[in-house]
This record gives C-alpha cells, structure tokens and sequence, in this order.
C-alpha cells in the first residue's frame, strides 16, 4: 500500500513541476505574427517603452559635418534599441573618431582608444552584407558572442569580409562624403533622432 502513495505522489510531483515548465516556456517564448521590438530610453520622467517601428534615422553631427544613418531593427533589434538609447542621451558627444583606416572609420568610445565600452551586448549577425556606408558594432575578437555596447564603425568600402562575423544594424544613407572626410580625433558633436 505504501508503494501506491509512493508513486502517486511521484506522478502528481511530475504533473506538477511538467505543467511549471511548460507554463515558463510560455512566457518566454514569443508570440507568433508580428512582433513589435521595444526600445527604453531613460529620461527625466524615468524610463518609458516606445516601439521602434519601420527604419528610425539619426543624424551624426561631427566636427567635419553632418551625415544620417538609418537604422535596421528588423536585422538587429537589440543593437538598435540600445543605440538609440545611447544617442537619445548623447552619450556618444564629444566622443572621437579613434580609429580612421582607408576602409573604415569607428568611435564612440568613451575611453578614446578602441578599450572603451562594456562587452556585454549579444552579437546579432544576419544575412545582411557591409556595403559602404554599413554600420556595425565593435567587439572584441574574443568571445565573438559579445559585441560592445558603444562603439560602432561605418564601412567606406565594400567589407564583405565582416558578414556574419560582426553585427550590421544601418546604413549611411546621407552624407557619405562627411563619412570619408573623417580623420582621427575628429568629434561626434551631437546625435539627433530623426524618426523612430
């Protein structure tokens, strides 16, 4: 008799921690249609939610001019969030250009020499190629799995190199010329959202 409790127990103690698991795998996993990715930015008021819908655009004013990146949540959700975060509270202003090469240009490090940042963002890679005027994230060669979380790079040549290895989110779609005019130590003056 003791044996049938026993392993009527055991079975109502599966059911149970079975209908836990599944229950939690729920609310993990996302719905299925459309899903609207979320970006939050804090502000005076606190932190607030607002959906980042099509392409957002931002304009990157620098000591040689202005030129406009356009955004691309649906390829990098995470990346794009957290950088218009980043350039809704300026963070990258007065920040430099470190690193100036025939083929690309990188900054926003708030350290000025490319070890600046935290590397703690998830490598979004897609199928998307870095054309010129891709934006992309810096990393760290290693672990690949982490991107840093300020700095980022604009390709001034086709770099089909970096695809799949580094995460594309935007491109430059106005002002390409400013772009290739950039020299080291230049500065980003100031970032303004365009659109979400």
């Amino acid at each position: 008799m003791n044996k049938g409790y026993l392993i009527a127990f055991i079975v109502i103690f599966l059911v149970i921690v079975g209908f836990i698991i599944y229950k939690a795998k729920q609310k993990i996993n996302l719905p299925s249609g459309k899903v609207t990715q979320t970006q939050e930015i804090a502000g005076q008021s606190g932190t607030m939610q607002n959906p980042i819908l099509g392409k957002p655009q931002v304009k990157i004013s620098t000591s040689r001019g202005d030129f406009v990146i356009e955004l691309r949540p649906d390829v990098a959700p995470k990346t794009v969030a957290n950088y218009l975060a980043k350039f809704s509270t300026g963070f990258c202003q007065d920040l430099t250009w470190h690193r100036v090469e025939d083929w690309v240009v990188q900054g926003c490090d708030p350290k000025g020499n490319g070890t600046g940042g935290e590397s703690n963002l998830s490598t979004e890679t897609s199928n998307e190629s870095f054309l010129v005027g891709g934006v992309g994230v810096a990393r760290k060669a290693s672990p690949k799995e982490f991107s840093n979380d300020s700095q980022f790079f604009i390709v001034k040549k086709d770099s089909q190199f970096l695809d799949g290895e580094y995460t594309y989110f935007g491109k430059v779609i106005e002002g390409m010329d400013i772009v290739n005019k950039i020299q080291i130590g230049d500065k980003i003056i100031s970032t303004t959202i365009l659109s979400k």
